[in-house]
């Protein structure tokens, strides 16, 4: 019987990525490895996650357990009717609930952190919200998934500095004057050359060295995993490098490219019929790279991954030349 327990948050600093499509298939792709998986609709104020699993919106769910106070947690986790997967909903069926209070997020992460799966993928809301950062860094490595639109890129990584920024705050949050500075400096633009992780560590250095350093090892700790979704050729990921820099200068983190999906009009033609792709069309490019990306969590994600961006070139380079033929 499984008894690792491994939470994976999946992000993206916009809608209409693909991200709930993403994260339903992903948990079908590692239910069907023989794990045991929980799929768990976090977009509190707009739950959708139920329509890419196929299944009604009847059952009571987190907005439920928030506002009743006398329901189970883990009375809320159904049956999807897909072998060693289950749901538990979002607020479908209760609204009003995309602003919870600090009580009620404390709540639902020890909630969230009890529950018995070996895989529990949170489809969280897009945007950086607080519930939705709050959510994020419930592991420290999350997925945020990303097409290659610039707007898409740009607030991905405005979703990164905004969880950053959350990260740093909540340790500095005792020391009153390091959290000033810190607020002070977030509000100027994000064009601002001097605003970087780095520049905010030395400002709280002058005030607290030990703090600082507790800062900079907290930050350590979380590796970001980005997923590129609807992608039309491997060359889009020249990108990479220039990111990385981007991430890594401004952030000072560092994230690891874990996946690409080629776009696949499939997708749109199971939401439109609500069909569950992975299930109802298994061949098809999106669900096969769905499934790699799988794969790739049951046998990588506890591991620290070096040369990402190279691996993930070469990986999608491979698949363009299966399915293209290298055209």
């Amino acid at each position: 019987m499984e008894t690792k327990r491994t939470i994976i948050p999946v992000a993206s600093g916009k809608g209409g990525v693909g991200k709930s499509v993403f994260a339903a298939n992903l948990s079908i792709a590692l239910a069907s490895l023989g794990h045991s998986t929980v799929a768990v609709d976090l977009d509190l104020g707009g739950s959708n996650l139920y329509t890419c699993l196929g299944l009604p919106n009847k059952y009571p769910g987190i907005g439920d357990f928030l506002k009743a106070g006398n329901i189970r947690f883990e009375e809320l986790i159904v049956p999807t009717g897909i072998p060693n997967l289950k749901f538990l909903p979002g607020d479908g069926k209760t609204p009003f609930m995309a602003n919870i209070s600090y009580n009620q997020r404390i709540t639902l992460l020890k909630e969230l952190k009890n529950i018995s799966a070996r895989y529990v993928i949170l489809d969280l809301g897009a945007g950086t919200v607080f519930n939705t950062l709050t959510f994020f860094g419930l592991a420290y490595k999350g997925m945020i998934v990303t097409s290659f639109e610039t707007s898409s890129v740009m607030n991905f990584i405005m979703f990164l500095r905004n969880f950053i920024f959350r990260v740093i705050s909540n340790v500095v949050r005792h020391n009153r004057e390091a959290l000033n500075i810190l607020i002070s400096a977030f509000q100027q633009p994000m064009g601002t050359g001097s605003l970087t992780v780095s520049y905010l560590l030395d400002k709280i250095a002058d005030i607290d060295p030990k703090l600082a350093n507790r800062v900079r090892e907290t930050c350590n700790c979380y590796r970001p995993r980005i997923v590129f979704n609807m992608g039309d050729h491997p060359d889009e990921l020249n990108v990479l490098e220039k990111l990385d820099n981007t991430i890594r200068q401004g952030l000072s983190i560092a994230a690891d490219h874990f996946g690409f999906i080629f776009y696949d009009d499939m997708v749109r033609k199971a939401a439109k019929r609500k069909e569950i792709l992975i299930r109802q069309y298994p061949d098809s490019i999106a669900s096969q790279n769905i499934g790699h990306i799988a794969r790739r969590v049951t046998r990588v994600w506890d591991r620290s991954l070096g040369s990402s961006g190279v691996h993930l070139i070469e990986d999608t380079q491979r698949h363009y030349e299966m399915w293209y033929g290298g055209k």
